[in-house]
């Protein structure tokens, strides 16, 4: 029998209430490996883009303590103890420095700035930050989704370390910390991203398309209801697409839909196991939902390859004021 855990054991873990819930449905878990598996496809699959916020919302900026007032005492208490060597390794002008840059951040990106920043100093998190604090922010969303991934699998090893004692059915870990294997982050996250992945030993029975995707209006802080998306598929697997050629009948249909109430679209292709390889292009009518921005449309192109057939891919789009508002510049 596994250790038994409830919903305020896995909001310490993260902060989002839908992971809790689904955790619990979930569990009880045998061992922590199995809880790890769950939590990664629940945080990846099954939390929409308001539970993501949820969860990043539940942090405070690093060098700042945590509120008394979180629904989590434990999230507070473990989130203290991971800024501990943040916090011991700041002066007075670093910290000041970082406070300035997550405002700088939260300001662009419209969450709190986030980072596994266990064991990591604060010269070393300022640094990371004002790179950060560059990218796109589809991209920018997407790793604090994978660094919130790293701080939930860190605070899973706290809990069932916490119930070792009184859980000895739980087998002992092994001496690798999973959070902290870069190749099992990069499989999990390739889903989101574009990292390749080998073929898993077992291929599991998809829950979802193999393609999917959500679109979040930053400008409003809330999921893009009504936004027309269209997922097509190169036609020919000799030529491919090129940056600056014209295509006119170069691409197929393999469906289209609409974002519902959470950003989220409807089927887009056909539920099948294993991806054709080839080059897909999945675009947004950004045009329809807003007349008065900036973009048309919006197309992401995006290739699949021969080892990345049996993954999941997620192809988010994250919409700022920028990119909704006509952009004059002086």
């Amino acid at each position: 029998m596994g250790s038994v855990f409830d919903e305020k054991d896995f909001l310490a873990c993260c902060g989002s209430t839908k992971f809790a819930k689904e955790m619990v449905v979930a569990g009880p878990f045998s061992t922590h490996q199995d809880a790890i598996h769950a939590a990664r496809n629940i945080w990846f699959n099954k939390v929409d883009v308001n539970g993501w916020l949820e969860a990043f919302a539940a942090h405070p900026q690093i060098g700042q303590t945590p509120s008394r007032d979180h629904k989590s005492p434990i999230f507070a208490q473990w989130s203290k103890g991971e800024q501990s060597t943040a916090l011991s390794t700041s002066t007075e002008l670093t910290l000041q420095e970082l406070l300035e840059w997550n405002a700088h951040y939260r300001g662009k990106f419209g969450f709190v700035f986030l980072i596994c920043a266990s064991g990591r100093s604060t010269p070393e998190i300022l640094a990371e930050l004002k790179i950060r604090y560059q990218n796109r922010p589809i991209i920018e969303f997407e790793i604090a989704a994978q660094e919130q991934m790293k701080i939930t699998e860190l605070r899973l090893s706290k809990l069932f370390s916490d119930k070792a004692d009184t859980a000895p059915a739980v087998k002992p870990l092994s001496t690798t910390n999973i959070a902290t294997k870069a190749e099992d982050r990069v499989n999990i996250i390739g889903a989101h991203l574009t990292a390749a992945g080998a073929k898993p030993a077992h291929i599991p029975i998809r829950t979802c398309p193999p393609i999917t995707t959500h679109v979040l209006d930053t400008s409003l802080g809330c999921p893009a209801n009504g936004i027309e998306v269209r997922l097509e598929m190169w036609k020919d697997n000799q030529a491919r697409p090129q940056f600056g050629e014209t295509y006119i009948d170069g691409w197929i249909l393999l469906g289209s839909s609409a974002t519902d109430k959470d950003g989220r679209s409807g089927q887009l292709m056909n539920m099948v196991e294993a991806l054709v390889p080839g080059i897909y292009r999945i675009s947004f009518n950004t045009g329809k939902y807003n007349p008065d921005g900036f973009f048309p449309y919006v197309s992401i192109v995006f290739e699949i390859k021969e080892s990345q057939k049996w993954d999941h891919f997620h192809v988010p789009l994250l919409l700022s004021q920028f990119s909704l508002s006509t952009y004059r510049g002086s």
